[in-house]
């Protein structure tokens, strides 16, 4: 069966979806988006993800094109119509096709938003083997802009990071700005010593990460301790544990960074009981 994908108020089968050539996300990578996961047939934390969508659109001065029921309309619409039990959606909004090529934003008034969704299945989500071994990562430098608080389109830096982790023979790459960790090519990275979880501030310099927001509520109600602020990646070598956090890889526990191992180099109980209460508890509260 062919993958129905949602084009701009339309539901169409992926090979007959498209977008302009002249579209601004395609020309200039002016646009957003959001990913959503499904676990059971049913959404994770979608108010969070709508909102940093909310959010990451006022930043670059477009206006919503869609309130946030029709959205959870089309959410729900797509994983019926592809029978999606476990994966993600992904939403992606552009400001739209003006007809030509130019620097200056267009109208909004006549250039409408291009907004485009679709979804990946992915059986087994939650029971991904990299939560039970570990990742390992490398560390690279920071080159990305300096919005990286704004959920943008602009994934090229981040796609040559995993590229250099593939080429390394490990999992992931973790970005190095000012000798300090920002965060992961698609997640928030943390480690944890004397069982005190130590994860980068919020600021422009990093995503605004939903699952992180839930990670560390759980946390807090679980009586861990938390500690916001920017390590080192000798302070990541000489941590008990490490981890991320991300829509889909939930919390992955790191086992290696850049050759050494973490701890024991094997996952430890901090991350694996927190993923354990957030799968839990995010599983309560899909929608």
């Amino acid at each position: 069966m062919s993958r129905i994908v949602y084009v701009n108020g339309t539901y169409l089968p992926e090979a007959e979806a498209t977008v302009s050539v002249f579209d601004r996300g395609f020309l200039m990578a002016d646009g957003v988006y959001e990913v959503t996961s499904v676990l059971d047939g049913k959404l994770i934390d979608f108010d969070g993800h709508a909102a940093r969508l909310t959010r990451s659109l006022a930043e670059l001065d477009m206006t919503p094109p869609m309130a946030r029921d029709e959205l959870l309309a089309v959410h729900r619409e797509l994983v019926a119509r592809n029978a999606i039990t476990d994966g993600m959606i992904y939403l992606q909004i552009t400001r739209g096709n003006p007809g030509d090529r130019s620097f200056t934003f267009p109208d909004p008034e006549t250039t409408p938003c291009t907004v485009v969704m679709f979804t990946q299945s992915k059986p087994g989500l939650a029971d991904d083997p990299a939560a039970k071994a570990g990742i390992r990562v490398i560390s690279i430098p920071d080159q990305r802009w300096g919005r990286r608080d704004i959920k943008t389109v602009q994934l090229l830096y981040p796609s040559m990071g995993k590229m250099a982790a593939l080429a390394a023979g490990v999992d992931d790459a973790w970005f190095v700005e000012d000798g300090k960790v920002t965060e992961g090519t698609s997640n928030n990275a943390y480690i944890v010593k004397n069982r005190k979880i130590i994860t980068r501030e919020l600021s422009s310099d990093i995503l605004h990460g939903i699952t992180r927001a839930a990670v560390l509520r759980f946390a807090a109600e679980a009586q861990m301790e938390v500690e916001e602020r920017s390590f080192t990646i000798d302070e990541a070598k000489g941590a008990d544990e490490a981890f991320i956090t991300s829509a889909s890889a939930f919390v992955t526990p790191v086992v290696e960074v850049d050759g050494a191992a973490v701890g024991d180099g094997k996952p430890g109980q901090v991350a694996t009981r927190l993923r354990e209460i957030y799968l839990e508890e995010s599983r309560k509260a899909a929608i």
